[in-house]
């Protein structure tokens, strides 16, 4: 028997990095922030206003599937960057591309009941959404690695028929369904 519960010298380093490029099944939950700005469409408290200013929602995702079921990966998602519009439209790709993996859309398909299911009321429409994501890996704040999710597997991609088959997968059952395709006011960061 190696290993006494006294003697931790010869105990194993776990490595529970999932590796880059591997494809999951996730669940986003939004951690809220307690950050409103009604002009912007933040409302809920589901956004964090950064220190620096920057504002973003801080996402927690839930591997659901496969070995590596049940691990959460933490990412942020930009909303707004003081030092310009990058950060934003990045967070705003990536939530398109997840409501296309979660809605089975195509990235081209830019006919009415598409871009209608591309459409939020607001960041509960999102919070619980389940998707196809792609892992990556970045850096912690001691410079160790760590996992990340920046891109959703979208149907354009052949990875997505693999993980989902042939059946669109579905919104989670308490998020909202998307606002009608004409009416209704929409926040400038969803438009």
């Amino acid at each position: 028997m190696s290993g006494s519960w006294n003697d931790f010298n010869d105990a194993k380093q776990v490595n529970n990095i999932i590796p880059k490029g591997s494809i999951c099944k996730v669940r986003l939950t939004i951690r809220p922030g307690g950050y409103d700005d009604p002009t912007q469409g933040w409302t809920g408290g589901y956004a964090t206003r950064g220190t620096t200013g920057a504002v973003y929602l801080s996402g927690e995702f839930t591997v659901l599937e496969g070995p590596y079921a049940r691990r959460k990966i933490f990412t942020l998602i930009g909303l707004y960057s003081p030092k310009g519009p990058d950060w934003g439209n990045m967070g705003r790709a990536f939530v398109k591309a997840m409501l296309n993996s979660a809605r089975g859309l195509s990235d081209k398909d830019n006919s009415p009941q598409a871009q209608a299911a591309r459409r939020i009321n607001g960041f509960a429409d999102i919070d619980g959404i389940e998707f196809l994501a792609r892992i990556d890996l970045g850096k912690d704040v001691n410079g160790e690695d760590k996992n990340e999710i920046r891109a959703a597997v979208t149907p354009d991609h052949k990875e997505y028929a693999t993980h989902v088959g042939s059946a669109v997968p579905q919104v989670a059952s308490h998020a909202r369904s998307p606002a009608p395709a004409t009416g209704g006011v929409r926040p400038s960061w969803a438009q």
